[in-house]
């Protein structure tokens, strides 16, 4: 990643592997609990019984439930970011392999989060809303590096403009659908969804601008 933010000064980052593993699953029961029930239904007690820790174990990391949703809000962009970057560096050794990756990369992101992401940042204003943007920053970063050798494969101009569009239309359509009161649900609906989005980007790529300038 480009940038490391800050925790907020409640947090520490534990040292020992033992604690590393506590808060991994007292962050994943936040996040359990956040995303079936919500954040206002979240607890710590709650956070605390699902995890299988005592609650002054929580206390010991957190002041309070905003600090506890702050670091469950970095948890899970960073998860985000790491495995966009991990599907890119996976992907088929082309610009359609490339594009494949990204989309279903961002879908599969947004759907395992379901309503959460944007719970997220209505809940924690403007702080996470720098966050977030800083994620869609490196994720975007992550998507042209990844198609750079591939740039004259496409037949618009400029291709790296070009590229830019595709990129931006199709992290759009996937955050659009996550906050829609219908969104795609089910392995197969997602993966076909991504599958429409990279086959929209790359006929967009692979086309010509109809109305780039003739000369005069």
């Amino acid at each position: 990643m480009t940038e490391k933010p800050d925790h907020p000064a409640s947090y520490r980052e534990p040292r020992q592997a033992r604690s590393a593993a506590t808060l991994a699953r007292v962050l994943r029961a936040a996040e359990e609990i956040a995303s079936s029930s919500g954040l206002e239904e979240m607890t710590i007690a709650g956070v605390a019984e699902r995890a299988g820790v005592s609650v002054g174990t929580i206390y010991r990391r957190f002041e309070d439930k905003e600090h506890l949703i702050t670091a469950l809000s970095e948890r899970m962009l960073e998860q985000r970011e790491e495995y966009v970057a991990e599907r890119l560096r996976m992907a088929e050794a082309s610009l359609s392999g490339v594009m494949d990756a990204y989309a279903h990369a961002l879908m599969e992101s947004f759907a395992d989060s379901s309503r959460l992401f944007p719970e997220l940042l209505r809940a924690r204003g403007a702080r996470s809303l720098d966050r977030g943007a800083r994620t869609i920053t490196e994720i975007h970063r992550l998507l042209l590096e990844a198609a750079a050798p591939y740039t004259d494969q496409i037949r618009r101009s400029p291709p790296q403009t070009a590229l830019d569009t595709a990129a931006r239309a199709i992290l759009g359509a996937c955050f659009h659908d996550s906050v829609r009161p219908d969104p795609v649900t089910g392995e197969a609906a997602v993966r076909r969804y991504a599958d429409e989005l990279s086959d929209m980007a790359i006929a967009y790529l692979l086309t010509p601008d109809r109305r780039r300038a003739t000369p005069a």
